[in-house]
C-alpha cells in the first residue's frame, strides 16, 4: 500500500524493522537503511539505473538482504508542492514496485539534494566525490525526515 501519511504508514509496519529510503533519479536510485527502532538513517549504496526490471530486482534483493519492512520513497514535488512531471515518474516508480509486498510512504523531499550538496561543498569534497555520494546521502536525509515524523506522530 502507498500513503503519504506518517501516521498511516507506521499503522501499516510491523513494531519494529528496518525501513529503507530511495531517492529516485533518472539515472540512479540512492539508498540508506534505518536501524530496527528507526532512530538514525545512513546511507547505503547507490544504484545506477537500468530497465526497470534491472532496478526491482536490485531493490527486491537489497530490500531482502537488510530485512526492509518498509519503504520510504522521496517525492519531488514542485516548490509550490503541486506535482511535476518527475514527482509523476516518481509516483509511477512507488506503483511498479508495490508488489515487493511492504508499504511505501511518499515523503516530500524538495530541498534534500541541494541540503545534501550544499553540506558536500562545506566538507570541501571534490565535484568526482559529490556525485559518488549525493544520492545515497539524499535518501538518508529523506529516510531520516520520515523516522523523525513517524518519532513525532508515536509519541
Amino acid at each position: 500500500m502507498i500513503v503519504t501519511d506518517p501516521s498511516a504508514f507506521a499503522s501499516l509496519l510491523p513494531a519494529c524493522g528496518r525501513l529503507a529510503g530511495l531517492d529516485v533519479g533518472t539515472k540512479t536510485i540512492g539508498l540508506a537503511l534505518c536501524d530496527a527502532s528507526w532512530t538514525i538513517a545512513s546511507p547505503a549504496e547507490t544504484i545506477r539505473r537500468a530497465k526497470f526490471s534491472v532496478d526491482r530486482a536490485l531493490l527486491r534483493d537489497f530490500c531482502t538482504a537488510q530485512l526492509v519492512k518498509g519503504l520510504v520513497i522521496g517525492l519531488p514535488l514542485s516548490l509550490d508542492g503541486s506535482d511535476s512531471p518527475r514527482t509523476q515518474s516518481v509516483r509511477a516508480f512507488a506503483r511498479n514496485v508495490e508488489d515487493l509486498s511492504m508499504p511505501i510512504l511518499l515523503w516530500d523531499e524538495r530541498w534534500s539534494t541541494q541540503a545534501v550538496t550544499r553540506t558536500l561543498i562545506a566538507a570541501d569534497a571534490s565535484r568526482a566525490r559529490r556525485a559518488e555520494l549525493v544520492d545515497k546521502l539524499a535518501a538518508a536525509y529523506i529516510l531520516q525526515g520520515a523516522i523523525d515524523a513517524l518519532a513525532s506522530a508515536a509519541a
